[in-house]
């Protein structure tokens, strides 16, 4: 059987959903591992973790039931919401690579003021620093958690700020999430198409006077 033949293209669909499901997986597990060694004590992060590999690991079951028995209606329904998965990973995956400092600051300016006291503490004791920024229009919320910092730094020296320490490597970091963002956003438009031509393709051991 050719490569773009129905086998082919079965197989190459399950195998792309395997590989979406092991991913899922991943996360969930990684998520409650944080969780379990006490890396992230926040319940919001740790949800929305573990959402986002559920939500991943369902609509691979839904594409890999839809490819084994050709399902169209569920076919349907994966291609379409993977297209939208497509569009929202390829917009916030370019966001990442094009983002500057001054939009950097002002990311985590407003991620650090979601924060719980129990996570921005964790942050602290783990990353050695105290606050966010010292600038002045959050010096009184930077003196607050200098305050309340836990960090051992406190004990020895001056503190450097978390901000300074996260923005030294944030450049980085969201080139590296932007480029595999990119890379998972691509298979995805793979996935649409692998789904879109075999739902379009007769299996050869049904009826051959059958419509799809």
């Amino acid at each position: 059987m050719v490569c773009g033949g129905f086998t082919c293209s079965k197989n190459a669909l399950c195998s792309l959903n395997v590989v979406y499901m092991l991913v899922g997986l991943l996360l969930i597990g990684v998520a409650a591992w944080g969780k379990g060694f006490g890396l992230v004590s926040s319940i919001h992060i740790i949800g929305g973790v573990i959402a986002v590999g559920f939500f991943l690991l369902l609509i691979a079951i839904v594409g890999l039931i839809g490819a084994i028995h050709h399902h169209q209606v569920m076919l349907f329904f994966y291609m379409v919401i993977l297209f939208i998965v497509f569009l929202f990973q390829f917009g916030v995956s370019c966001s990442c690579l094009a983002m500057n400092r001054g939009q950097q600051e002002a990311l985590l300016n407003s991620t650090w003021g979601m924060l719980e006291n129990k996570t921005k503490t964790d942050l602290e004791s783990q990353l050695n620093c105290c606050g966010l920024l010292n600038v002045t229009d959050s010096r009184p919320q930077f003196e607050l958690d200098v305050h309340n910092c836990p960090a051992s730094c406190k004990k020895t020296t001056v503190c450097n700020s978390c901000g300074d320490r996260m923005l030294n490597h944030a450049s980085e970091a969201l080139k590296i999430l932007g480029g595999v963002g990119l890379f998972f956003s691509f298979t995805e438009i793979l996935g649409v198409w692998l789904a879109v031509r075999y739902r379009n393709q007769k299996d050869p051991r049904a009826n051959p006077s059958a419509f799809l």
